[in-house]
């Protein structure tokens, strides 16, 4: 059984910063295409970064409305994919979701509330 789980949302000050995690299970994680996608309200989901391995290099793309600000990251031994958000603004207000892409395989997490408010 497929298993995305996000941690580290939560509620931070304008300019602060969050590290968001991703823990897979039940995939072979270093073939998949990582990404972090949010979602605001009555916004459509847009992809925020997405991170591929190929041997021992890591593809890196982000959205450019977070270029400079966040950063992500995987561990392959320990399944996990990171976000890192630092400068945070209101507008980062969303759920945060984790997806794993691999062919023609698509998984995602149940998400994580992040709340950018003073």
């Amino acid at each position: 059984q497929v298993q995305l789980v996000e941690s580290g949302g939560g509620l931070v000050q304008p300019g602060g910063s969050l590290r968001l995690s991703c823990a897979a299970s039940g995939i072979n994680f270093w073939l998949y295409t990582m990404a972090w996608y949010r979602q605001a309200p009555g916004k459509q989901r847009e992809v925020v970064a997405t991170i591929t391995s190929i041997g021992n290099v890591d593809y890196l793309n982000y959205a450019d409305f977070v270029k400079g600000r966040f950063t992500i990251s995987r561990d392959n031994t320990k399944n996990t994919v990171y976000l890192q958000m630092n400068s945070l603004k209101p507008e980062d207000t969303a759920v945060y979701y984790c997806q794993a892409e691999y062919q023609n395989y698509n998984h995602w997490g149940q998400g994580t509330q992040v709340t950018v408010s003073s």
